[in-house]
């Protein structure tokens, strides 16, 4: 019995320690991002954060490409918004998008479709149009 319960207790650790990290990179800068692919998580986004570690973000991940607008309801902190298509380029940055002021939010519309919209800290990284990124969310992508 004391095994078993070895064997199980081994078995959870081994799963939680193996846990797959979603990363981002561009040239030698990486972030660890948290996923958003359902409709509901990127309704949400980061909404109602203080603040976000330097190295952490938030990947949107669409079904298809498309033109995806962006808001900042209901946010407390600027962040650098970049659209990056199917190819893993970079086709649009907004830089140091503000938070909205009460009841008065503007859209940010991308004029070039994307498959993936990266979410940052402003001015953490110098990213540009053209500029190819590494994504790793730990399924086929």
């Amino acid at each position: 019995m004391k095994i078993k319960y070895t064997l199980i207790l081994f078995l959870i650790i081994l799963i939680s320690c193996s846990k797959i990290e979603n990363k981002i990179c561009l040239k030698d800068k990486c972030f660890n991002v948290e996923i958003a692919d359902s409709n509901e998580e990127r309704s949400e986004g980061l909404m109602f954060r203080d603040s976000l570690d330097l190295d952490k973000g938030m990947l949107f991940i669409f079904d298809e490409e498309g033109k995806y607008d962006f808001w900042m309801k209901n946010m407390k902190i600027p962040l650098d918004i970049i659209w990056i298509n199917e190819d893993k380029e970079a086709v649009y940055v907004h830089k140091n998008t503000p938070p909205c002021p009460e009841n008065v939010c503007f859209s940010v519309v991308p004029d070039k479709e994307a498959k993936y919209v990266l979410e940052i800290n402003p001015g953490v990284i110098d990213i540009n149009i053209g500029d190819k990124l590494e994504i790793d969310y730990g399924r086929d992508n």
